[in-house]
């Protein structure tokens, strides 16, 4: 069973999760010292004491990290760690479309004046 669990969806389509899931690998991968690898579209990562797995589709993720005997006590942290991450990545990506500026209505078209006869 994991220590942390995390399902979120978004909607930013395969193609941008998994890039978003990579920078997330990434920082992560720094800040954790975590070795990772895409299986499909799985990322299963994993150092001393730590293991898990990224799964993400076109609408959503699931998150899954097993911590070892020394680093449970600092579940806490970790798991902070990576939904501010999550949230930063996939949260205000998700948000982007929806904060996309709507179109203006065609203005009214006026009907041409010339100039006035007779006169």
């Amino acid at each position: 069973m994991a220590d942390i669990e995390i399902h979120r969806a978004h909607g930013l389509g395969l193609k941008a999760a998994r890039t978003a899931a990579d920078r997330m690998a990434e920082t992560l991968g720094r800040k954790l010292d975590l070795k990772g690898a895409w299986n499909g579209n799985v990322l299963r990562f994993e150092r001393p004491g730590v293991s898990g797995s990224l799964a993400i589709s076109d609408k959503d993720l699931n998150l899954s990290v097993g911590l070892g005997f020394l680093l449970k006590a600092m579940k806490g942290s970790i798991q902070a760690a990576i939904e501010q991450e999550l949230d930063q990545l996939f949260a205000r990506a998700h948000a982007e479309p929806a904060a996309a500026p709507k179109t203006k209505p065609a203005a009214a078209k006026k009907p041409a004046t010339g100039p006035k006869k007779g006169g």
